[in-house]
């Protein structure tokens, strides 16, 4: 991102507010971290469950449809408390190694679960109630990796931008 992209995020209203404050940033701070904590405890159920580790008495498709809802709700809010704390310092943060990791791990994390919805889901109603196929507990494998790098970046981050 160009610098002068960066310095605008940065100098924007609602950044300058967020950095000039002395309890806002550590309240979004939280609301970010409390919202993660949602998005990481819906997806391993949905992931323990592809694994066929949890939840085997229901059929994947009834409890994902429960869970994904909580799941894309609290990674809005996630998203956007992220998105606040980026924006009180931007240009430190797409400077930082750990932040970058961090992002590039998200995109493999979406890219996986676009694998999995377009390839793992396609024939659901052959395993939906039983151990989902190989390729299915493959993505969900990935996914518990992924997450888990995601939430060490991301514990990183607050280490190195001081």
């Amino acid at each position: 991102m160009s610098e002068p992209i960066l310095a605008a995020i940065e100098n924007s209203a609602l950044a300058v507010h967020v950095r000039e404050s002395v309890w806002l940033f550590p309240t979004v701070e939280t609301v970010h971290v409390i919202a993660l904590t949602l998005v990481l405890g819906t997806i391993i159920r949905v992931d323990l469950r592809l694994l066929g580790l949890a939840d085997r008495d229901r059929p994947f498709s009834s409890f994902s449809r429960g869970m994904l809802p909580w799941t894309w709700a609290s990674f809005g809010v996630a998203a956007i408390a992220g998105g606040i704390m980026f924006a009180a310092k931007a240009a430190v943060y797409a400077a930082n190694t750990p932040f970058q990791v961090k992002m590039g791990l998200m995109l493999l994390a979406g890219i996986n679960m676009g694998i999995f919805h377009l390839m793992g889901m396609r024939h659901i109603q052959q395993w939906d109630a039983q151990t989902p196929p190989w390729n299915a507990r493959l993505s969900g494998a990935i996914s518990l990796l992924l997450w888990a790098a995601i939430v060490a970046s991301g514990r990183w981050i607050g280490f190195t931008t001081l």
